[in-house]
């Protein structure tokens, strides 16, 4: 028997519940897909809730059409379900968007999952420390107060008002398979294996995390099965940081391809084109994570979760093979 938290209204209490290996995952992005494909090679059932019905395709995973702001198709999907994974991105990178959507997802979510009986595991991203100095822990205050950053902290502080039980995992920029929109996926993987010149933003030499997304899918799951972690902001274990032109040098090395000149595109570019450009001005606001350091660290969390990061080398082989059977 596991206790669990449910929500009952305003009130909270702890419910027996027989465990079930059932868990329901929201979005088939690459963190949705990835933690799907893990929870179905352990042998547990998946249901995959997507807008369009789409998502890998196994026998473990049922692909589910429905909008994730809808309560009636998110309460059918979460029934029955031990956690929900609530992976869904807003409709387009910009804080408009997402303050539109994000929040009444997650209350739907959270209502649906607390009535099931189920945790809530988020996918979190670091905006919510803002502009810092110096490495980012855990502990490191979560207060930031302009755009997409902002909304981050408010949906952090909903989950922790809530009475469904939560826990947000906490990553760097992604890299690994399936990760396509993203600094270190389809902006840079396909530039090296081409021999372009690798245009970054920001300081091509500034330390900068990364977090390989197999093993924020992994940490996202241990969370849910380990009620002790459940109520907690974590970190993804994450391998120590390397600058932009590092990464670009270890891709190179592990395809064995000559590693490509890089070259920086500055801040106060963007920044410029930003004055007239939405895309850009969304882009431009978050730039400052490329311009110095930005590093995290999850030891405090690898402890608690009993989890390692992949290493670089190991994470970038793997990522150079999948796009390969891409390109």
């Amino acid at each position: 028997m596991l206790s669990r938290r449910v929500s009952t209204g305003s009130t909270t209490k702890r419910k027996d519940t027989v465990m079930n290996n059932t868990y329901l995952v929201i979005g088939a992005g690459p963190v949705g897909a990835t933690v799907a494909q893990q929870l179905a090679a352990r042998g547990d059932r998946v249901r995959l809730l997507t807008r369009s019905g789409s998502g890998p395709v196994d026998a473990g995973i049922e692909r589910l059409r429905g909008d994730a702001s809808d309560p009636d198709a998110v309460t059918r999907a979460a029934a029955g379900t031990r956690a929900v994974f609530h992976c869904m991105h807003g409709s387009a990178y910009a804080a408009d968007a997402w303050r539109a959507e994000l929040p009444r997802a997650e209350r739907v979510v959270l209502e649906a999952a607390g009535r099931a009986g189920a945790v809530v595991v988020f996918p979190e991203s670091l905006y919510a420390y803002g502009h810092v100095t110096g490495t980012m822990t855990e502990e490191t205050p979560r207060d930031a107060t302009f755009g997409k950053a902002a909304i981050r902290v408010e949906l952090l502080r909903a989950r922790d008002a809530s009475p469904t039980p939560t826990v947000s995992v906490a990553a760097s920029d992604f890299y690994g398979p399936l990760v396509r929109n993203a600094h270190a996926g389809e902006r840079m993987v396909p530039t090296v294996l081409a021999g372009r010149t690798m245009r970054v933003l920001g300081s091509p030499d500034a330390p900068h995390s990364w977090t390989y997304v197999p093993d924020l899918g992994a940490a996202m799951i241990r969370s849910a099965d380990e009620e002790s972690l459940w109520d907690s902001f974590l970190h993804a274990p994450t391998a120590p940081a390397i600058s932009q032109r590092d990464l670009v040098r270890l891709y190179a090395d592990v395809a064995g391809v000559t590693a490509p000149r890089v070259a920086a595109i500055p801040g106060w570019t963007l920044k410029a084109i930003g004055a007239v450009h939405a895309g850009t001005r969304e882009l431009a606001e978050m730039v400052y994570q490329f311009e110095k350091p930005f590093v995290m660290d999850s030891s405090a969390s690898e402890a608690r979760l009993g989890l390692s990061p992949t290493p670089l080398e190991t994470g970038a082989k793997a990522t150079v093979d999948w796009w390969r059977t891409q390109l």
